[in-house]
Formats: C-alpha cells, structure tokens, sequence
C-alpha cells in the first residue's frame, strides 16, 4: 500500500489567557535604565532606600544567630500568617492583637492580595490622581473599572470621594497612599482619614491603605492610623522595603477580623507563606534591639531631608524660576512642577536624558484628567548622594535652556 505523503503540521504556540493578554507595561516603569547606555548617568527613578542607612551589620549578625538554633527552624516551613516573634512585634507597633497581622512578600504582594479578596473581576475601584502606576498594573488582576479622585496637599480629596459616592458611585475597594503620598507627597490628615474609614463603612468598600513610606517623616510625627487600623473595612498594607531593604521582600497587613480568612485562605492557595529564613532574621533582629529599628529611621530621616533640602535649592540654583517645588513632609521624592506653559515636558524629558539625567514624567503617574499631572517632575533621591543631586540639577538645567 503507497502512503500519500502529507503535510508537515506545526504547532501552534500555546494562546495566552484573556489575564496575561491584557498586561499592560506602566510607562517609565520598565528594567531599562539610562546606565545601560552611559556610566555617568544620574537616575532619579525610583523609591529606593540608601545603603548607607541599611542595618547590614545587625541582619548579619541576626543572621548568624538564627542559623545557629538547634534543629534549624528558620530553614523550615511557616504559617501563613507568619512567625510569632516578628508578627508580635509589627502588632505592638501598630496597636493590634497579632491576629491580625499577615507577613507578605513586600508591600505589592499585600495590594495584590487586597485586590484579589475584595475586587470581583469587573468592578469600580476608587484610585489616587494622580496614583502610583504599579497599584493600576495589579488591578489588572481583577479588570476593574478605576473611579479617579484627586490627590492634593492633603492626600486624596475626601469631598470629592464623597460627591461621587452621593451621585451614585459604587466602588467594592479604594485604594490611595495616605502618608507621603508617591508622586504627589500629601499627606491625609486624621479627621480625613476618620472620614474616610467612615464612607468605606456607609457605602460598603474596602480601602486598600498603601502605607510605605509612614516612618520616614522629617519632623514632628505621622499622622496617627488608628482609624486605619480600628475600621473593619480598611486593609491597612506596610513593608519594610523602605525601611530596611526591598531584597528582603518583607511586608504585612493590618488586616479586618471579617476578612482575615479569606486573605489566609488566599494566601494558603498561592505560595504558603513568606521566607522562614528572612522572617526569623529580621524578627530577631528588631527583638534583639529594641531601639535598632527606631535608630535606623533616625538616620534615614535626616538623610532624606537633607537630599530633598539639597535638591529644591539646586533646581533653584541652576534653573531659577523654572520649577514650583514644595519641601515635603517625609518620603523618598519631590513634585517639582514647570511653571513655563511653554515647556513641552516630553521634550525636557528627552533633553534631559540625552544629558545623561533620567527621572519619571508627571504624565505616567495620571489616573485620570484635572490634576496636571504632566507639568510635574517626579525626582526619587533616596539612594542619590548631594553632590549627585547638585550635578543632576545642573544637567536639568542645561536641558531646559537647550529648548
């Protein structure tokens, strides 16, 4: 018998889910950097906490104790919730019965798990505008709707939520940054922050309270969260990557009684728990010594101050007149803004790169219109030394006069 000779079949590639397909890359988030195409550069990109201020020598040694414990617990499996000593410690801290505290992978891992307990695919969640684009990259998750409320001075515009909410507005979850707000640096008074735990109540959301940057303040002291952390429609979200070092992926929740088994059932189904190892290290760490963690903010405060008190005086300096720029109260980043209408901010962006100075457009940080988000800068300085800041300035500057 003679077999036709048939046509070779290839496969075809696998087709994504309807999830990952609708992935969207934040602008000016990306790995790319400028130093990958210059040694000089100077990136003014993101949130990142100076080495210089990082308790190496206190986790190494907490290290070496941990890892000397008969039979070796740190290397095991945990709860999900997390390991007593450090869930102790982070509950006495934020006023809490430990039971309420979850560890998570950093502060993104406790948005997503926020995100995923409250949020049905398709509903309305109240944003920040401007917001923190990553927080919109992980309401990909859920394909919600966004409800944009402006961010001011004094953190989001609780009478503006509130209107919304009068005409009708019915989101499942609010998500904003109520300490130092990332871009904009405003911070959500008390009485604000009671109000709004109160419409979450009324009108039934969550509000997802992004709080990472709450112990850098550069004087006086944060507003209080007890009206976070007191309300069982707020998951109040904190980490200690600013505070301690993103690498150790380290955070937790404030969470609601009435929620907490479903993040832990949540949790359980994903990766079970966080590192032993990390917890037990930076557990022991912060019970060993009980002021390092106090003693470690006290030196990132001033640093932080002094690089923004640096940084508004050299803008001033090497271009005089040409940005708005406010002292912030605490935090890793200025909102400087252009004052020249004229000023095509893309272009100054491009000028400003090709002087080897690379920093993150107002425009990405929108969620909406009416904030003139476009005409803002966003500067992060916390890994940038003075005298890097005063020549990233200078670049700027030579930028703007090349237009």
């Amino acid at each position: 018998m003679t077999l036709t000779p048939t046509a070779t079949v290839r496969p075809e590639s696998p087709r994504k889910p309807a999830l990952i397909a609708g992935f969207t890359a934040p602008k000016g988030f990306g790995d790319a950097t400028l130093r990958d195409k210059r040694e000089d550069a100077i990136e003014l990109l993101g949130g990142v906490p100076d080495p210089g201020v990082l308790p190496a020598a206190e986790l190494a040694a907490a290290t070496a104790r941990v890892l000397s414990r008969p039979g070796l617990p740190s290397l095991q499996y945990s709860r999900t919730e997390g390991i007593s000593p450090l869930r102790a410690w982070i509950a006495d801290r934020e006023g809490v019965p430990v039971e309420r505290i979850i560890i998570t992978n950093g502060g993104f891992h406790g948005l997503s798990l926020g995100i995923q307990a409250v949020v049905e695919r398709g509903d309305l969640v109240a944003v920040d505008n401007p917001i923190f684009p990553l927080f919109l990259r992980g309401l990909q998750l859920s394909g919600a709707r966004t409800l944009p409320v402006t961010v001011g001075a004094h953190g989001i515009d609780v009478d503006e939520l509130e209107d919304k909410l009068r005409q009708g507005a019915r989101p499942s979850a609010l998500y904003t940054v109520p300490d130092f707000h990332n871009p904009s640096q405003g911070t959500l008074p008390a009485e604000a922050r009671t109000r709004l735990a109160g419409l979450a109540e009324h009108y039934g959301f969550v509000v997802l309270a992004d709080n990472p940057y709450r112990e850098l303040w550069y004087s006086g002291r944060p507003e209080s969260v007890d009206a976070f952390n007191h309300s069982d429609h707020v998951i109040h979200i904190n980490t200690f990557t600013k505070t301690l070092g993103p690498g150790l992926r380290l955070g937790w929740l404030v969470a609601p009684e009435r929620l907490l088994p479903d993040l832990v059932a949540l949790r359980s189904r994903q990766d079970s728990h966080s590192s032993t190892l990390v917890q037990a290290v930076v557990g022991e760490a912060l019970t060993a010594d009980q002021g390092l963690f106090d003693a470690t903010l006290g030196r990132a405060r001033a640093l932080y101050r002094t690089r923004a008190e640096a940084l508004i005086a050299a803008l001033e300096r090497e271009a005089p007149g040409a940005f708005e720029s406010v002292l912030p109260g605490g935090g890793l980043f200025l909102w400087p803004r252009l004052r020249d209408a004229g000023i095509d901010p893309d272009l100054l962006a491009a000028a400003a790169s090709a002087e080897g100075v690379e920093y993150q457009r107002g425009s990405f940080f929108a969620s909406g219109p009416g904030t003139g988000s476009d005409r803002h800068l966003r500067f992060a300085f916390g890994d940038v030394s003075v005298p890097r800041l005063e020549e990233a300035a200078a670049r700027l500057g030579r930028a703007l006069k090349s237009l």
